[in-house]
Protein backbone atom coordinates (compact mmCIF):
# COMPACT_ATOMS: atom_id res chain seq x y z
CA UNK A 1 0.00 0.00 0.00
CA UNK A 2 2.82 2.38 0.89
CA UNK A 3 4.46 1.76 -2.49
CA UNK A 4 1.19 2.43 -4.35
CA UNK A 5 0.66 5.69 -2.48
CA UNK A 6 4.24 6.78 -3.18
CA UNK A 7 3.77 5.94 -6.86
CA UNK A 8 0.52 7.92 -7.02
CA UNK A 9 2.15 10.93 -5.41
CA UNK A 10 5.01 10.72 -7.92
CA UNK A 11 2.94 9.97 -11.05
CA UNK A 12 -0.13 12.18 -10.40
CA UNK A 13 1.53 15.46 -11.42
CA UNK A 14 2.59 13.86 -14.70
CA UNK A 15 -0.88 12.50 -15.51
CA UNK A 16 -2.99 15.55 -14.75
CA UNK A 17 -2.76 19.12 -15.92
CA UNK A 18 -1.63 21.66 -13.39
CA UNK A 19 -4.17 24.20 -12.26
CA UNK A 20 -2.50 27.18 -13.93
CA UNK A 21 -4.31 26.90 -17.26
CA UNK A 22 -6.88 29.65 -17.96
CA UNK A 23 -9.81 27.21 -17.71
CA UNK A 24 -9.21 26.88 -13.95
CA UNK A 25 -10.00 30.62 -13.63
CA UNK A 26 -13.38 30.48 -15.39
CA UNK A 27 -15.36 30.18 -12.15
CA UNK A 28 -13.28 32.72 -10.16
CA UNK A 29 -16.05 35.32 -10.48
CA UNK A 30 -17.88 33.27 -7.83
CA UNK A 31 -15.10 33.53 -5.22
CA UNK A 32 -15.92 35.53 -2.11
CA UNK A 33 -18.23 35.86 0.85
CA UNK A 34 -21.76 36.54 -0.37
CA UNK A 35 -25.16 37.65 0.92
CA UNK A 36 -27.71 35.66 -1.09
CA UNK A 37 -31.25 36.92 -1.72
CA UNK A 38 -34.18 35.37 -3.56
CA UNK A 39 -37.50 37.08 -4.23
CA UNK A 40 -36.17 40.16 -2.42
CA UNK A 41 -35.59 38.27 0.85
CA UNK A 42 -32.39 37.06 2.48
CA UNK A 43 -31.90 33.43 1.53
CA UNK A 44 -28.55 32.87 3.22
CA UNK A 45 -24.82 33.39 3.01
CA UNK A 46 -22.34 31.63 0.81
CA UNK A 47 -18.58 31.53 1.05
CA UNK A 48 -16.55 30.29 -1.88
CA UNK A 49 -12.79 29.85 -1.45
CA UNK A 50 -9.98 28.44 -3.51
CA UNK A 51 -8.50 25.24 -2.11
CA UNK A 52 -5.83 22.65 -2.92
CA UNK A 53 -3.34 24.92 -4.71
CA UNK A 54 -6.15 26.85 -6.41
CA UNK A 55 -7.34 23.70 -8.18
CA UNK A 56 -10.67 23.50 -6.33
CA UNK A 57 -13.43 25.93 -5.39
CA UNK A 58 -14.88 25.01 -2.00
CA UNK A 59 -18.39 26.31 -1.25
CA UNK A 60 -20.16 26.62 2.13
CA UNK A 61 -23.79 27.77 1.98
CA UNK A 62 -26.01 28.31 5.02
CA UNK A 63 -29.43 29.79 5.71
CA UNK A 64 -30.85 31.46 8.82
CA UNK A 65 -33.12 28.43 9.33
CA UNK A 66 -30.17 26.02 9.70
CA UNK A 67 -29.97 24.53 6.22
CA UNK A 68 -26.35 23.99 5.14
CA UNK A 69 -24.66 22.66 2.05
CA UNK A 70 -21.18 22.36 0.67
CA UNK A 71 -19.71 21.76 -2.72
CA UNK A 72 -16.38 21.01 -4.32
CA UNK A 73 -15.88 22.35 -7.84
CA UNK A 74 -13.04 21.52 -10.22
CA UNK A 75 -12.18 21.87 -13.86
CA UNK A 76 -11.57 18.41 -15.31
CA UNK A 77 -8.91 19.12 -17.92
CA UNK A 78 -9.06 15.55 -19.28
CA UNK A 79 -12.73 16.00 -20.24
CA UNK A 80 -12.64 19.80 -20.70
CA UNK A 81 -15.56 20.44 -18.37
CA UNK A 82 -16.38 21.59 -14.87
CA UNK A 83 -17.62 19.25 -12.17
CA UNK A 84 -19.47 20.04 -8.93
CA UNK A 85 -20.31 17.66 -6.11
CA UNK A 86 -22.94 19.18 -3.78
CA UNK A 87 -23.95 17.69 -0.42
CA UNK A 88 -26.21 19.09 2.28
CA UNK A 89 -27.42 18.46 5.83
CA UNK A 90 -30.63 16.86 4.50
CA UNK A 91 -28.86 14.02 2.69
CA UNK A 92 -28.88 15.41 -0.84
CA UNK A 93 -26.07 14.45 -3.19
CA UNK A 94 -26.05 16.31 -6.49
CA UNK A 95 -23.32 15.78 -9.07
CA UNK A 96 -23.19 18.25 -11.91
CA UNK A 97 -21.03 18.67 -15.00
CA UNK A 98 -20.85 21.45 -17.57
CA UNK A 99 -18.98 24.32 -19.09
CA UNK A 100 -18.35 28.03 -19.15
CA UNK A 101 -20.05 29.30 -22.31
CA UNK A 102 -18.45 32.74 -22.35
CA UNK A 103 -21.30 34.36 -20.41
CA UNK A 104 -22.20 31.93 -17.64
CA UNK A 105 -21.21 28.69 -15.97
CA UNK A 106 -23.85 26.04 -16.61
CA UNK A 107 -23.77 22.64 -14.94
CA UNK A 108 -26.28 19.79 -15.31
CA UNK A 109 -26.88 16.51 -13.51
CA UNK A 110 -29.50 13.93 -12.61
CA UNK A 111 -31.02 12.86 -9.32
CA UNK A 112 -33.41 10.01 -8.58
CA UNK A 113 -36.40 10.59 -6.32
CA UNK A 114 -37.38 8.06 -3.66
CA UNK A 115 -39.90 6.56 -6.09
CA UNK A 116 -37.31 6.25 -8.89
CA UNK A 117 -38.20 9.31 -10.99
CA UNK A 118 -35.23 10.80 -12.80
CA UNK A 119 -34.93 14.60 -12.51
CA UNK A 120 -32.53 16.67 -14.58
CA UNK A 121 -31.06 19.66 -12.71
CA UNK A 122 -29.52 22.67 -14.41
CA UNK A 123 -27.75 25.36 -12.43
CA UNK A 124 -26.26 28.45 -14.04
CA UNK A 125 -24.11 31.17 -12.49
CA UNK A 126 -23.98 34.47 -14.35
CA UNK A 127 -21.58 37.26 -13.36
CA UNK A 128 -23.14 40.73 -13.56
CA UNK A 129 -21.40 43.98 -14.48
CA UNK A 130 -21.76 45.30 -10.89
CA UNK A 131 -19.83 42.32 -9.44
CA UNK A 132 -22.93 40.46 -8.27
CA UNK A 133 -23.80 36.96 -9.48
CA UNK A 134 -27.12 35.37 -10.44
CA UNK A 135 -27.56 31.69 -9.62
CA UNK A 136 -30.52 30.04 -11.33
CA UNK A 137 -31.40 26.43 -10.44
CA UNK A 138 -33.95 24.67 -12.63
CA UNK A 139 -35.31 21.14 -12.70
CA UNK A 140 -36.90 19.10 -15.48
CA UNK A 141 -38.99 15.99 -14.90
CA UNK A 142 -39.23 15.23 -18.65
CA UNK A 143 -35.55 15.03 -19.70
CA UNK A 144 -35.24 18.73 -20.50
CA UNK A 145 -38.41 19.35 -22.48
CA UNK A 146 -39.84 21.68 -19.81
CA UNK A 147 -38.19 23.39 -16.85
CA UNK A 148 -39.30 24.66 -13.44
CA UNK A 149 -37.32 27.15 -11.40
CA UNK A 150 -36.23 25.85 -7.97
CA UNK A 151 -34.09 28.81 -6.94
CA UNK A 152 -33.28 32.17 -8.52
CA UNK A 153 -30.75 33.84 -6.28
CA UNK A 154 -28.82 37.08 -6.34
CA UNK A 155 -25.31 37.07 -4.83
CA UNK A 156 -23.97 40.35 -3.47
CA UNK A 157 -20.52 40.57 -1.87
CA UNK A 158 -20.76 41.00 1.90
CA UNK A 159 -19.24 44.07 3.50
CA UNK A 160 -16.11 43.40 5.60
CA UNK A 161 -17.98 44.06 8.88
CA UNK A 162 -20.59 41.42 7.93
CA UNK A 163 -18.04 38.65 7.46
Amino acid sequence: MRILLSLLIFVSPMLYANCNSPEFDQFDFWLGHWQVTANGKIAGTNQIKQDLNNCVLHEHYQTPSGYEGRSLNIYDASQQRWHQTWVDNQGLLLQLDGRWNGQQMQLDGYTLTNNGEKHLHRISWTPNMDGSVRQHWQVSKDAGKTWSSLFDGHYQKRQPDQQ
